[in-house]
């Protein structure tokens, strides 16, 4: 019985229902939710590109806005992603009992938590769009290849949405949440390359760096907003990739264990 919980998910295409539902409950609250995911990181961006950013020199002929610009559009949709596939998810899987629920018709727990992932990379992918169109409009996206940034936000969304849900299946209550943030998150996005270059960091921190997700999504969309190809592009996908794989199967066993014990 345990090694049947370790097989790999199958979802298929069945898991489209649970994010069709999940799309019909946000709609109704769209505008505010698209309005909370924009203002808390274009404050950041605007406050600190414009105060710091005419107290710095420029960071390889950029200057310090336009240089935050692709941290903060990749760094909102890391939250956006992680706060649905943890408090919304743990929501509806904990308290509203809604993925019991679902779990009654001949959905399995596995085309669920599909579900799940992708509707959290695809408001994600909200996210992300409504901070690039807000980049666009300030003059700081110098190319078309800024358009190849979109694929990469809903990958970034989909990694985070991953990592969110193994913590979801492990967590006992919403508390639980903080070890999460207060641990890996904020000390991530202090040290990919969001506020400064990572290369400014002691030599073992950008060791670490390297092979923390939020990192590999900087370094492919900064170059893109600036009209510039990133150096290794497949390697920076493959890690994004790796995460969205790896995490969605280490979620599924640990919500086969907690809710088909």
């Amino acid at each position: 019985m345990r090694l049947a919980r370790l097989h790999l998910p199958r979802p298929g295409l069945r898991w489209l229902p649970v994010w069709r539902r999940n799309f019909l409950v946000w709609r109704k609250l769209a505008v505010p939710s698209l309005l909370g995911n924009l203002a808390d990181p274009l404050i950041y961006m605007l406050g600190l590109g414009y105060g710091l950013g005419s107290l710095m020199p420029a960071i390889d002929g950029v200057d310090y806005l336009g240089f935050l610009a692709a941290g903060t559009v990749v760094a909102s949709t890391m939250h956006a992603a992680t706060f649905e596939a943890l408090y919304s998810a743990f929501s509806r899987m904990h308290v509203q009992k809604t993925w019991e629920a679902i779990l009654n018709t001949p959905l399995s727990l596995d085309e669920v938590l599909a579900g799940e992932l992708f509707w959290a990379a695809s408001k994600s992918l909200f996210s992300g769009l409504a901070i690039l169109a807000v980049v666009a409009a300030l003059g700081l996206v110098s190319s078309v290849y800024a358009l190849a940034a979109i694929p990469v936000i809903f990958l970034t969304g989909a990694a985070f949405a991953a990592l969110g849900l193994v913590v979801c299946a492990l967590a006992p209550s919403f508390d639980f949440f903080m070890y999460y943030f207060t641990l890996f998150l904020t000390p991530m996005l202090l040290i990919s390359g969001v506020f400064f270059p990572a290369g400014q960091l002691p030599a073992a921190i950008q060791a670490i760096a390297g092979w923390l997700p939020l990192a590999h999504a900087v370094q492919l969309v900064r170059p893109l907003l600036l009209g510039e190809l990133p150096d290794d592009p497949l390697g920076h996908l493959a890690v994004l990739l790796l995460v969205a794989g790896l995490g969605f199967w280490i979620a599924c066993v640990l919500a086969r264990r907690r809710l088909l014990a």
